[in-house]
């Protein structure tokens, strides 16, 4: 069995825009464009970047929430890049999505009860009877009591709102849960304590996350790898206490400049990017971040750089770790 659950080869996504009503012209936008990626059995990866960079696309590109324009997609060994209909429907049990808004992400005229059951329903597992005490095992599971069980999802806060998602991501024992901004729409209170349980249940049901955050903190907080995304591409990925320790890519340093110091009297220098993220419509030749890197040379602009291991385990796409 490989050490790898999750392998991404040069993966894409494009879409496809016209650019007017009566216009037969398209446009490309190309929201993931080469990602390699591999994630390991039972780790937590962190995947961050600015928004628009393609994050979230690339966790439903991983499940097949959208499907790819190119490059290949391997789940536990098997390649599932072509894979649809009744094959899909057996490997949702395996895999499982966290979504960033716990308002939208429930149906509002379905009790909790009916939102958590609804996967067992689906992939026909169990009774009547079975089902409700599963249901009221998760609800248990992530710390809301059972009896919330005939509850509509407007008589709950938004963090507990969350907890129905992540109960409802756990039903069907999955191995690969992909966590998309998970904690960006609750309170920081809240925050800490839905990180804390995902942390928990990680441990208690041996899960592997893919966990996409803007917020570096919370991202340093939990994961033991992180991969950093940049206009559709990974630019750098090392283990979470290296990268943050020893930066490699401008774009990551830009970053974790920006990241608050809890002390008042530390004062620390921050990187400020000139200008606006480039379109994805209309990328940079080169390296897509040389018109915002301050130490930008002339390869630079003619040739985008390969994605290699500068340490053990730390890999960055930049001219200057040539």
């Amino acid at each position: 069995m490989s050490d790898n659950l999750v392998v991404l080869n040069n993966l894409k996504k494009y879409f496809f825009i016209k650019e007017g009503f009566f216009s037969g012209k398209e446009t490309v936008v190309k929201a993931v464009d080469g990602v390699n990626l591999k994630i390991r059995r039972g780790e937590i990866l962190g995947l961050v970047g600015e928004s628009g960079c393609g994050k979230s696309t690339t966790g439903r590109l991983l499940i097949k929430l959208e499907e790819p324009s190119g490059g290949e997609i391997y789940f536990d060994g098997e390649d599932i890049t072509a894979s649809n209909g009744e094959r899909m429907r057996k490997l949702r049990r395996e895999m499982q999505i966290i979504f960033q808004d716990p308002y939208s992400s429930l149906n509002p005229r379905k009790t909790v009860g009916k939102i958590i059951e609804e996967p067992f329903i689906i992939h026909k597992i169990g009774n009547r009877k079975e089902r409700k005490e599963r249901v009221k095992c998760l609800l248990d599971v992530v710390g809301l009591r059972p009896e919330y069980i005939d509850r509509y999802p407007h008589e709950f806060s938004g963090g507990q709102r969350q907890r129905v998602g992540i109960a409802r991501a756990l039903s069907l024992n999955p191995k690969l849960i992909i966590a998309d901004e998970p904690v960006s729409a609750l309170d920081v209170s809240i925050q800490a304590q839905v990180i804390n349980l995902l942390q928990q249940l990680q441990e208690d049901f041996n899960l592997t996350y893919l966990f996409i955050a803007h917020d570096l903190s919370v991202v340093e907080y939990v994961s033991d790898r992180v991969a950093v995304m940049y206009l559709g591409r990974i630019v750098e990925l090392s283990d979470s206490r290296e990268l943050y320790k020893n930066p490699q890519h401008p774009y990551t340093e830009a970053l974790l400049s920006a990241v608050p110091v809890p002390d008042p009297t530390l004062k620390k220098k921050r990187i400020i990017l000139e200008g606006d993220p480039p379109s994805p419509i209309t990328p940079p030749s080169g390296c897509h971040f040389h018109t915002r890197c301050r130490y930008k040379i002339e390869i630079c602009k003619e040739e985008y750089p390969v994605f290699k291991e500068v340490t053990t385990g730390h890999f960055v796409a930049c001219h200057l770790r040539d």
